[in-house]
C-alpha cells in the first residue's frame, strides 16, 4: 500500500473533518462500510505491499490478513490502529501472516484498550501464544513503565477448521468457506455482510466452488490472480524454478478463471489482488482485466495498495 496521493489524502482530510461536527444521529446516515486493500503478492517490493486488507464499518476495523507491515499501512489508510477489533487469516504462508502478532503489539503501543478477535486455522492459538512469549520482555516492560493495560488478556483466539458461519457483530456476519489451496489446509475465504454492502475476499485459492457459492450475489468480490507467461518469467529468475511454478499453479488463479467464479457467482464488482507476477512491466492493468472480462460481465479493477472501495 503506497500512500495515497495528495489530492485523495485531502479529500478524505475534509470530509472527516466535514463529519466530525455533525450529531451522532446524522454522521450514522453518512456511515458506509469501505475495503481498503493492497495489490498483494508474496516477496517484499517497491510497487506494492505484502497481502491485508481492512473492512471498516462504523469505525470498527475488520483486518483481513496480516503480511509484512500491515500496521503502518493502516495510518496510512487512515485507520485508527486502536478501531482494531477483529483479524481474520485465511492460510498460514508467511505473506499472510508474517505480520500478526505485530499488528497486535503495535496496536496495543498506540493505545488499544479493547479486545480484540483472532480468527483463522490452526495453529493460530500457539502462534499468540509463542508471538506473546517471544515479546514478553518488551511487553512487560510497558505495562510496568508506561502503565499499559496486559496485552495477552486482551486477544481472544478462534481457530477455524471448516467453512461455516464465523462470528456476528452490530456491523457485519461473517462467513467462511474452504478453499483450495494445497499443501496448506485448511485455507479459508470469508464473507463479511454489512447492512450495506456484501465483501468477499477469496483468499490465495485455485478455482474452487465453496468460493462461488460463498460469494454469491455479492456487491465485491476480491480474487487472488496470476498471469501465467508472466510467472514463467518470474520463476525463470530462481534455481527452484520447477517446483516453484508448479506451487503457483496448484493454488492460484488465472485472471481468467477469477471471472469464470464472479460469473458464476454473479458478483458486481470483482478486484484482481495479490497478483502473480505483480511487478511484471510487460503485464499492463488492460491485460488483467481484459483476461478476467472474457467470462465476467461485471465491473473489473486491478488492486492497488491504498484502493478504497
Amino acid at each position: 500500500m503506497r500512500p495515497r496521493s495528495r489530492r485523495a489524502f485531502i479529500t478524505s482530510a475534509a470530509a472527516l473533518a466535514g463529519a466530525a461536527w455533525l450529531p451522532r444521529r446524522a454522521a450514522a446516515q453518512y456511515a458506509k462500510t469501505k475495503l481498503i486493500g493492497t495489490g498483494g503478492g508474496p516477496r517484499p517490493r517497491k510497487a506494492s505491499s505484502a497481502p491485508a486488507q481492512v473492512i471498516v464499518s462504523n469505525d470498527v476495523a475488520y483486518v483481513i490478513d496480516c503480511g509484512n507491515g500491515v500496521a503502518r499501512q493502516l495510518v496510512f489508510a487512515g485507520v485508527p490502529l486502536t478501531r482494531l477489533r477483529h483479524v481474520f487469516i485465511t492460510h498460514h504462508h508467511s505473506d499472510h501472516n508474517a505480520d500478526y502478532g505485530n499488528l497486535l503489539l503495535l496496536a496495543w503501543t498506540a493505545g488499544l484498550r479493547t479486545r480484540v478477535d483472532t480468527w483463522g486455522p490452526p495453529p493460530l492459538e500457539k502462534m499468540t501464544r509463542l508471538f506473546f512469549e517471544m515479546n514478553a520482555y518488551d511487553i512487560n516492560t510497558r505495562i510496568a513503565d508506561e502503565g499499559r493495560v496486559p496485552l495477552a488478556p486482551l486477544i481472544q483466539v478462534h481457530e477455524l477448521t471448516q467453512g461455516g458461519s464465523v462470528m456476528q457483530d452490530e456491523n457485519v456476519k461473517v462467513t467462511a468457506a474452504l478453499v483450495h489451496h494445497p499443501p496448506v489446509v485448511p485455507s479459508f475465504g470469508y464473507r463479511f455482510d454489512a447492512a450495506d454492502r456484501s465483501i468477499v475476499i477469496s483468499g490465495d485459492t485455485a478455482p474452487s466452488d465453496n468460493l462461488v457459492k460463498l460469494a454469491q450475489g455479492a456487491d465485491v468480490l476480491v480474487h487472488d490472480a496470476l498471469h501465467v507467461p508472466g510467472v514463467d518469467r518470474l520463476v525463470a529468475r530462481v534455481p527452484n524454478a520447477a517446483s516453484l511454478k508448479q506451487s503457483i499453479l496448484s493454488h492460484h488463479t488465472t485472471a481468467e478463471d477469477a471471472g469464470r467464479v464472479a460469473q458464476a457467482a454473479g458478483v458486481k464488482l470483482l478486484v484482481l489482488s495479490h497478483l502473480v507476477p505483480a511487478d511484471d512491466p510487460a503485464i499492463t492493468d488492460q491485460m488483467w482485466i481484459d483476461a478476467a472480462r472474457v467470462h465476467f460481465r461485471g465491473s473489473v479493477i486491478v488492486g492497488r495498495d491504498l484502493l478504497e472501495i
